[in-house]
């Protein structure tokens, strides 16, 4: 790990005093066994998850890997950086107070670049990942989630085996191994938390005394899209902190940053452990800070154990200052001995959410976190489990699977989601499901609870680009449902139900349900998905549960199909050109317009009214997605489908310069049939 953050830890000052940001690829952060390449993509949250006890990335892979991101693909994000924090009090061979840390803040890396990142991994380690899903390239009945990883760590090292064993500075080993396990869901309801389960065992063959457990995290948030972290310590000091010791959750919000464009929660919540604890610590303070005698940076391994074990008394949590860059710690203890060879297990989640209203973004009132309270609330719910008031003893009107050890991570599930196709075509969408949704059976009723589906698009004449929310600009196009009881509208499936299921081989799925989308903007990128939805559970006062969204989301881009032979005129649109339209990235390199009326396989030429080449490609229907420019790849995500008769050009020529205003020719060329169309466009900046 000492190479992997010798690097990472320089790239942590740079951020923190504004010196600016080194990017490193994705590809390349694989050092030895240390693997920080896994993030959770299986909801609305996305968080780097690392083998070595720290998770987020520090912006190092920053803008390729979110670090934490919510919504996914919105660009705003809330961490940093954080870890694991263990300390002991004392031990059963004579040692004394220690703290193993697997990140802290930079002012504590005084005599190396890689002092307090502590954990190491082995040389053959990876992030290992498994789903609960059966259609996810994962799947493993073991699974808990939707989206599992797994990885473990140790503390044991005072040399990092990965990097030529070169020294970890200043650490003293508590003798510990951890196993991590995360968790993520698809759930609408449950898809903006991870929860983080660690098992922390002593390899000791003595005691480790008066033990606490903690997650430290810098959190930050902020829209990378407005202020990117490259712009240094301004980026880090507009946030705002507060702590609810009623939920055990400490939270970080943009102060006065990004002026409502990051108006988010980030948060982190103690959710159980076992043995039961309940009794919650949370610390904060200022970035760097040597001084001030509460908000002060811990320096020593005695300074992280105090800041574990005495929290900040109610007062001073109220007047944290703001805006500012602070810390935040939530530890859980003490456990009075851990045995040796024994463990304990530790669970926390690490959650953003939507502030509720459009108050300034100073605002930090009840009636902001209405979604912060639900995520809490969801979380906590699905590490209890059986253990449904959370006091780990079985209470009378409780069903545990076993005695004395209830199933945890257990949620109520809204019916499995449909396989949808969508086919964009001139003008219109076609949406396919199949009906596998409707032979759920729901994991507390153990009943099938279908009711119906719901069909979700964003709207006409509105552009869908990755800087938004998507899941916010979907709009309900329809919703069909059971007929013959109290649920909804009653309306049956007969206006979407085809007479006969069809087939688009290879795909062998066989699809019986279709809903067509008219009167659409060719060359404009919208949204699709399909839902299926339950009829709640009377009994226990649940709500009907909806399948999750973002499963479907398909971006599809309306235009015209591929034909064989060029039986319709090859054009342009739009045509004139007109730089800074709507729908134009904004930039040289982020415009575009479109080819329409293609062939299957098509040769394109660009002149000037002199004759000269400006660019030349070729268009292959079944393949092309438009991936190859910056507009797609700046406003999409590498899933968009295109009609198969549209070819995007970003008005750059073959020597990657940007064009002029002018009149412009063109030819295709029927790479099948030998065919030959011309035309011309004009371009106006």
């Amino acid at each position: 790990m000492r190479v992997r953050f010798s690097l990472f830890v320089l790239i942590v000052v740079l951020c923190n005093v504004g010196l600016g940001q080194i990017g490193v690829s994705p590809s390349l952060s694989k050092i030895g066994g240390d693997d920080n390449t896994k993030f959770t993509r299986i909801g609305n949250i996305a968080i780097t998850v690392t083998n070595f006890g720290s998770i987020g990335h520090g912006f190092r892979l920053w803008p390729q890997q979110p670090s934490m991101q919510y919504p996914r693909g919105s660009g705003i994000e809330h961490l940093f950086v954080g870890g694991l924090w263990v300390g002991v009090g004392s031990d059963g061979a004579g040692g004394g107070m220690r703290v193993t840390t697997g990140a802290v803040d930079v002012s504590s890396i005084r005599t190396g670049v890689s002092e307090g990142f502590e954990f190491t991994t082995g040389t053959d380690s990876r992030v290992l990942e498994r789903s609960s899903l059966p259609d996810d390239p994962f799947y493993d009945p073991k699974a808990i989630s939707h989206q599992d990883f797994l990885a473990d760590f140790t503390d044991v090292n005072t040399t990092n085996p990965n990097q030529n064993n070169e020294p970890i500075p200043n650490h003293t080993p508590l003798g510990i191994n951890v196993h991590l396990e995360t968790y993520a869901f698809n759930f609408s309801f449950a898809d903006n938390f991870v929860i983080f389960n660690y098992t922390i065992k002593n390899a000791n063959p003595y005691s480790l005394d008066s033990v606490y457990v903690g997650l430290w995290a810098d959190l930050v948030v902020r829209n990378t899209n407005v202020t990117p972290p490259t712009t240094g310590s301004p980026f880090y000091s507009h946030g705002g902190l507060g702590y609810i010791d009623s939920l055990h959750i400490g939270y970080a919000y943009d102060y006065d940053g990004d002026g409502g464009l990051a108006d988010n929660y980030a948060a982190m919540k103690f959710l159980g452990s076992t043995p039961f604890e309940n009794q919650t610590i949370y610390n904060a303070w200022q970035f760097r800070n040597s001084g001030d005698p509460t908000y002060f940076s811990p320096f020593s391994d005695p300074d992280r154990y105090a800041k574990m074990s005495v929290g900040l008394a109610p007062a001073q949590v109220t007047t944290i200052p703001k805006p500012s860059n602070f810390m935040t710690l939530i530890s859980v203890g003490p456990y009075s001995r851990i045995a040796g060879g024994d463990s304990i297990n530790v669970v926390f989640a690490v959650m953003a959410a939507k502030k509720k209203t459009a108050s300034p973004t100073t605002d930090d009132s009840p009636a902001q976190k209405v979604n912060l309270l639900l995520a809490s609330e969801w979380s906590q719910r699905t590490y209890n489990g059986e253990d449904r008031n959370g006091n780990g003893i079985q209470d009378a009107g409780e069903r545990w699977t076993n005695p004395g050890q209830p199933k945890r991570y257990f949620l109520p599930a809204p019916p499995d989601a449909p396989h949808v196709k969508i086919i964009p075509k001139d003008k219109t969408v076609e949406i396919y499901w199949d009906n596998a949704s409707e032979a759920s059976v729901d994991p507390i009723s153990n009943q099938s609870d279908f009711e119906g589906y719901r069909i979700y698009g964003t709207p006409v004449g509105f552009d869908l680009t990755v800087s938004q929310n998507i899941l916010s600009n979907l709009i309900l196009l329809g919703d069909f449902d059971s007929s013959g009881d109290n649920v909804g509208y009653n309306t049956g499936f007969g206006h979407v139900r085809l007479s006969t299921p069809v087939q688009f081989p290879p795909d062998t799925t066989r699809y019986t349900y279709k809903f067509v989308v008219p009167q659409l903007l060719n060359g404009w990128q919208y949204g699709f998905a399909v839902t299926a939805y339950d009829s709640g559970d009377a009994t226990t006062n649940l709500q009907s549960l909806e399948s999750s969204k973002l499963q479907t989301l398909h971006r599809v881009v309306p235009g015209t199909v591929a034909n064989q032979k060029m039986d319709a005129q090859v054009g342009v649109y739009p045509n004139p050109y007109y730089a800074r339209a709507y729908w134009d990235g904004g930039a040289e390199r982020s415009r575009k317009l479109y080819f329409n009326n293609l062939p299957q396989h098509a040769e394109i030429r660009i002149y000037t009214l002199v004759g000269d080449l400006v660019d030349q490609f070729d268009h292959d229907a079944a393949s092309y997605n438009a991936n190859d420019i910056r507009w797609f790849q700046t406003f999409s995500d590498g899933s968009q489908q295109l009609a198969g008769g549209e070819h995007a050009w970003d008005l750059i020529t073959k020597k990657d310069q940007a064009i002029a205003t002018g009149l412009y020719l063109f030819t295709v060329k029927n790479k099948d049939t030998g065919e030959f169309q011309r035309g011309k466009f004009l371009v106006v900046k």
